[in-house]
């Protein structure tokens, strides 16, 4: 295949290194606005070519990869959909679907369109932080396929079965609620509990002369770019609300009970929260 990949970031150049190691694709178009992102996917052997024309880029694909913050998603998928022609198939990468769906709902393209998210990733961004074999046992959550061409649709499950992809269909409204339990509230407390030990360490200067492993794995989140997780928030704002309604509710319990020096009952959440186990092994 030809692919264009629109957004040369950590998913769109990991998706690029995949496609070329498993040889589903033998020339890939970039699209980036940024020069230095263009520049160094084209060093890193992520893309053949730079394209700067959208149709040009389009017209040119077998497949199409959208893999822009969500905020911009919003305006380039439509002009990305403008320019496709029944021969291509048209992806999203991005971690909300519902606002995005419904922006594309009425375009006359609509079925060209697959609404995809890798459940893959790392705190870095930008084309250096790409990884080979990014995908390889991770999910694939295909949304309201339904809308899609049954062809569009076999072709982006033919391209990430290859890519070792554990397939999941989801309508968009749901894969952003559990998105946002699984994934989303995993960054939103990773940030605040940046925010809470970068405020201390003011203080203290030896906060960060005793982290360990443990605080490295739960603040590693918190590298992540504000570009991608502001218009991620912002798109399932209500949904974020409601699980960090019910993280609060969680910490302010687990502070009354320590308030209340009732370490039985401490003792009895851990081991409630011990039950993650049988879902994380």
């Amino acid at each position: 295949m030809v692919v264009t990949i629109i957004g040369i970031g950590l998913i769109g150049g990991s998706l690029a290194l995949s496609l070329k190691e498993t040889g589903l694709a033998h020339h890939i178009i970039g699209v980036d606005r940024s020069p230095e992102n263009q520049r160094q996917a084209i060093a890193l052997g992520l893309i053949d070519e730079v394209e700067n024309t959208l149709p040009a880029a389009v017209t040119r694909a077998d497949l199409v990869v959208v893999a822009v913050p969500m905020d911009a998603m919003l305006s380039v998928l439509p002009q990305v959909l403008d320019a496709a022609t029944d021969r291509q198939v048209v992806i999203d990468v991005g971690s909300t679907k519902a606002t995005l769906l419904a922006a594309v709902e009425a375009h006359p393209n609509r079925t060209r369109f697959v609404a995809v998210h890798p459940m893959a990733g790392t705190e870095y961004s930008g084309p250096s932080a790409a990884v080979p074999g990014l995908f390889k046992g991770k999910t694939l959550v295909i949304c309201d396929a339904a809308r899609s061409a049954e062809d569009a649709v076999a072709r982006v499950e033919a391209v990430f079965g290859r890519l070792a992809m554990q397939l999941v269909h989801m309508d968009g409204t749901a894969h952003d609620l559990h998105t946002a339990y699984i994934s989303h509230i995993s960054h939103i407390t990773s940030f605040a509990l940046a925010l809470t030990v970068l405020e201390k360490e003011k203080e203290e200067q030896q906060i960060f002369a005793l982290a360990s492993g443990g605080f490295e794995s739960t603040v590693r989140l918190a590298k992540s770019s504000p570009d991608m997780w502001v218009p991620i928030f912002r798109q399932n704002r209500v949904n974020v609300l409601d699980v960090l309604d019910e993280h609060i509710h969680q910490l302010q319990h687990l502070r009354e009970l320590l308030n209340q020096e009732d370490y039985p009952a401490v003792y009895q959440q851990i081991q409630q929260a011990n039950l993650i186990k049988k879902i994380l092994k």
